[in-house]
């Protein structure tokens, strides 16, 4: 799993991927959803966080990040 988390934190350290990156944190992370949201649709956006998420904690354990 190390290479894994070395090869995301490689990926998303250039300037594109910073920008990538970003752009999956504006459409998931920081996305807000109406009070007529449906359940599924309540269901993706979590899932769609998560993987973000994930991406995220990878990048850190990549960098040697301590937490």
């Amino acid at each position: 799993m190390k290479n894994t988390e070395t090869d995301f934190a490689r990926c998303f350290a250039t300037n594109h991927g910073l920008r990538v990156l970003e752009y999956l944190h504006r459409i998931t992370v920081e996305r807000t959803l109406g009070i007529n949201a449906s359940d599924n649709e309540l269901r993706w956006a979590a899932a769609q966080c998560a993987l973000v998420r994930q991406i995220d904690t990878l990048i850190s354990r990549g960098r040697g990040d301590k937490s």
